[in-house]
This record gives C-alpha cells, sequence and structure tokens, in this order.
C-alpha cells in the first residue's frame, strides 16, 4: 500500500511538472515573439442555431439529445399536429362541395344555353308570324281600298299584325332573358372555381404547417443543449433546441491600433488553446472590426489613440474541422498568433504539431 501511495504521488507530481512545463513553453513563446507577428487571448466560438417552432404546440417528441452529431435534414423533433390535421379533413371537405359546386355551375349553362337556343326558335317563328301578319294587312289595305273587304277584316288584319309584333318583342326579350342568364352561370362557374382554389390553397397552407412541425436540422452540426421538453406547450416561434454549427468555428481576439491596422483579409494565423497547448491550429483573418472595442476616456494624443482596441476573427477551415470533428469543442480558451507582416518566420513553437 505505501509503494502504490508514492506511485500515485510521484504521477501527480509528474503530472504537475508538466503542466508548469506547457505553461513555461507558452510564456516563453510569448515573449519571444519575432517582428511581425501579433498575438491576443480569445475563446473557440461557432455559429448557434435556434431550432424552433414555427407554429404555437405542442412537442410530440424530440428525437436527439444534447451532444449528438446531426446532418442538415435530419429530423429533430416533432410537434403535435392532431389539430392541423382535422383541419385539413375540413378543408378537403370544402374542396369537395367547391368540386360540386363547379360541376352544377356548368350544368346550369348547358341548361341556359338550350334555353336559348329554344328561345331563338320562337324568336324566328314569331318574326316569321310578324311576316304574315304584315303582308296580310298590306293585301287587306289594298282590299279595302277598292271595297272588296269589309272594315272589320281590314281590323283584324290590323291587330293581328300589332299582336305579332308584340310576340316578336316578347320573344326578344326572352332571348335576352337567356343570354343574360347564361353570363350568371358562367360567373357561377368562376366562383365555384375560385372556391375550389381556395380550397386548394388552404390545404396547401395546412400541409405546409404540418411539414413545419417536423423541426429538421438547418446545417450539420451537434446539439448544444434542449431548451424545452416533449409534452410542453410553445408559442409561435419557441425554441426547442439549440445547435452548433462545427462547420463555421473560429476564435475572436483583440488587437491594439498599431497591430490592427496591419491585418489584412485571410491573413495566416495559428491558434494554441490551453486545453491542448501541444497542438497548433492553423486559421485565417476573416473579419477585422472597422469600430474599436474598448475607447480609453481620452483619445486625443498619439499615445491614447494606440490604446484602442480591435476585433479580429480567426476561421478554422471547415476540411479541417471536419477531421477533427469530434474534438470540436467551443469555448475553449486560447492565444491566437498572426502574421501582420507576410515576410516574417514563425517561431520554432508555432511550427511543430501543426494540424493539417
Amino acid at each position: 500500500m505505501m509503494a502504490g501511495g508514492r506511485l500515485g504521488l510521484g504521477l501527480v507530481l509528474l503530472a504537475v511538472l508538466a503542466a508548469g512545463g506547457v505553461y513555461a513553453w507558452r510564456q516563453a513563446g510569448n515573449g519571444a515573439l519575432p517582428e511581425g507577428l501579433a498575438s491576443g487571448n480569445g475563446r473557440i466560438e461557432a455559429v448557434d442555431i435556434d431550432v424552433s417552432a414555427k407554429s404555437p404546440g405542442r412537442i410530440s417528441e424530440i428525437l436527439v439529445d444534447e451532444g449528438d452529431f446531426v446532418k442538415a435534414g435530419d429530423i429533430l423533433a416533432r410537434m403535435d399536429t392532431a389539430e392541423l390535421q382535422a383541419r385539413r379533413r375540413q378543408a378537403e371537405a370544402q374542396s369537395q362541395r367547391a368540386a360540386i359546386g363547379v360541376d352544377t355551375a356548368r350544368t346550369l349553362i348547358v341548361q341556359r344555353e338550350a334555353e336559348r337556343t329554344a328561345a331563338q326558335a320562337v324568336v324566328t317563328q314569331r318574326e316569321a308570324e310578324h311576316d304574315v301578319a304584315v303582308r296580310t294587312l298590306a293585301r287587306s289595305e289594298q282590299l279595302a281600298a277598292s271595297n272588296t273587304i269589309s272594315q272589320q277584316i281590314l281590323d283584324n288584319g290590323r291587330a293581328a299584325e300589332r299582336s305579332a309584333a308584340a310576340a316578336v318583342a316578347a320573344a326578344g326579350a326572352q332571348l335576352a332573358a337567356s343570354e343574360a342568364a347564361i353570363n350568371a352561370a358562367r360567373a357561377l362557374v368562376v366562383d365555384a372555381e375560385a372556391a375550389v382554389a381556395a380550397a386548394h390553397a388552404a390545404i396547401e397552407a395546412i400541409d405546409t404547417e404540418i411539414n413545419d412541425g417536423t423541426l429538421r436540422a438547418p446545417r450539420d452540426g451537434r446539439v448544444q443543449y434542449r431548451v424545452a421538453q416533449p409534452g410542453e406547450v410553445l408559442g409561435s416561434g419557441g425554441r426547442v433546441l439549440n445547435l452548433v454549427d462545427l462547420g463555421d468555428v473560429y476564435m475572436t481576439f483583440f488587437l491594439p491600433t498599431s497591430e490592427a491596422g496591419r491585418v489584412a483579409i485571410g491573413t495566416e494565423v495559428r491558434l494554441v488553446l490551453d486545453a491542448a497547448p501541444q497542438y497548433v491550429i492553423p486559421a485565417k483573418a476573416t473579419f477585422v472590426s472597422d469600430v474599436a472595442q474598448f475607447t480609453p476616456k481620452t483619445v486625443e494624443t498619439e499615445e491614447e489613440r494606440q490604446k484602442l482596441m480591435f476585433r479580429i476573427k480567426a476561421r478554422i477551415a471547415p476540411e479541417l474541422l471536419q477531421k477533427y470533428i469530434q474534438q470540436v469543442k467551443t469555448g475553449l480558451p486560447g492565444v491566437a498568433y498572426i502574421r501582420i507582416d507576410p515576410k516574417a518566420e514563425w517561431p520554432a513553437f508555432l511550427q511543430g504539431n501543426l494540424l493539417q
């Protein structure tokens, strides 16, 4: 037992000494940066994505746990869509009713067109009768002039002509009414077809809501934490899960004016994390803030202006992240070293164990 205790104590001391050696190595490295290099403390960050419910509802199930890796399009959770399914059935019934309305309206058009044909025939018949009455009246007037027929026959001819003319007018009115009825029936068809289109649009809208009830991963990433649990009722936009996009990982750090002004987009950066100081992670500067983040009380002198700090973002290549996806973690602190002079050489401690 005594020997085992000494061995355990020896291992602990060895680990402490190793950690101290790493710390000293980092400190020596920081103090020995050659001209043309700069450094700043930072923390590994990634793009956070909230997976939320578009419409109010109850969470039916969540299919992933914290820490799970997901691919774009994977189903993460489902909302209860029973009410939406009922609304869809109602919309389908309305669509069927509207379709029947279209058929009824079209049948009515056929009926009205038949009535118009009959009215046209009546008009033709009445015009023929009127023509006969006109000719008969003309002959009667000639005969009456020679006293061949009585005045009564002449009066009867005139009455028959006027009656035939009135019949023509009535038949024409009936034909016009038939035309109006056809137009009304056509309007009913248009209205019924619009009702069908509205019903189909309602079904599509409900289908969209039902599809939105299936929450999918918008991109590759890792589930960081659950915000809600199955059975909870959420409002519109209620968060269910939070993802971390491990394809967009970066470190944010700060440099003073004199150094930030020399940083160009695409400048090479090398990151060393406190948790793994033996590895050097290559990155590139993808953002340089145009506004100072820290401002002293006065900036009236050149010395004070040099104290302004600007935010720099160094992004790690997605291809490299994919190779070490299981080791990628956000929140880890470290140091970013940036080459502000393209001719500057990296020191030895930033050249060894460079991840590729």
